[in-house]
């Protein structure tokens, strides 16, 4: 009895670790602004859109340009029980479904806010005094194209 109760428990947490090491792709974002905040002035930064990809293993949250994992940024998750947003200025703050998570990479340090409808991340860099914040919307889906039908051959009788 206590041979099947610890072979069922390696088999659980066997299932849970090989499932937590597979990323699974969450969504898409566009960038769509960035600011620079230094010196308690804050200052637009021209970006043109870039596409962002998110994946998730329930742990970490995988941000990359490309379907390249080798160039990804990986994002700690520390707080998955939602985010709370204010839609207006003197607004109702409401809380919505969303992650936040955290990279210290190099001595700059990242803090990512992800909802079903956008990304921010806020970089921190550790010798500077400069903070930068890169919003990112949902990415619309891609259009779906139509496939023609080609008509099937008649055989000749």
């Amino acid at each position: 009895m206590r041979l099947l109760a610890t072979t069922a428990l390696l088999t659980v947490i066997g299932t849970l670790v090989a499932g937590a090491e597979e990323f699974r792709h969450i969504g898409d974002f566009i960038i769509k602004s960035r600011l620079k905040v230094t010196a308690g002035q804050v200052l637009p930064v021209a970006i043109k859109p870039l596409r962002l990809s998110a994946y998730t293993d329930g742990i970490s949250v995988r941000i990359s340009t490309s379907s390249d994992s080798e160039s990804a940024s990986d994002y700690t998750i520390y707080r998955s029980d939602g985010i709370g947003r204010q839609k207006s200025a003197g607004g109702a703050l409401e809380v919505v479904p969303g992650v936040q998570a955290t990279s210290e990479q190099s001595g700059i340090f990242r803090q990512l806010r992800l909802t079903q409808d956008s990304l921010t991340i806020t970089t921190f860099p550790g010798v500077s005094d400069q903070i930068v914040v890169t919003h990112a919307q949902l990415a619309p889906p891609p259009k779906a194209v139509s496939v023609q039908s080609k008509p099937e051959p008649t055989a000749d009788r």
